[in-house]
């Protein structure tokens, strides 16, 4: 959990650095490098959480018989999340 806490913190930089691009009126394509920077660090974190979401709530879903319900669920917000 603090991996993704430290990434966060990260992103939360560097967003705060475009902010400042943007206000500088920086050259348009640097600006788009950095958000999809952003993007591809957020996707992973996503995949962090969400991996650790499987190997706890999951895996304890499935032992306790609620599997089903728990993978539905993740299905869901997997759809979502790959929007």
């Amino acid at each position: 959990m603090d991996k993704i806490i430290n990434r966060l913190k990260r992103i939360e930089g560097q967003i705060r650095g475009v902010q400042k691009m943007v206000e500088e009126d920086r050259y348009c394509i640097d600006i788009l490098v950095q958000i999809t920077a952003i993007q591809s660090a957020l996707k992973n974190v996503g995949f962090s959480v969400t991996e650790r979401h499987i190997n706890h709530c999951v895996s304890d879903a499935i032992i306790k018989g609620e599997g089903k319900e728990s993978i539905e669920e993740l299905m869901n917000v997997m759809k979502q999340f790959s929007k």
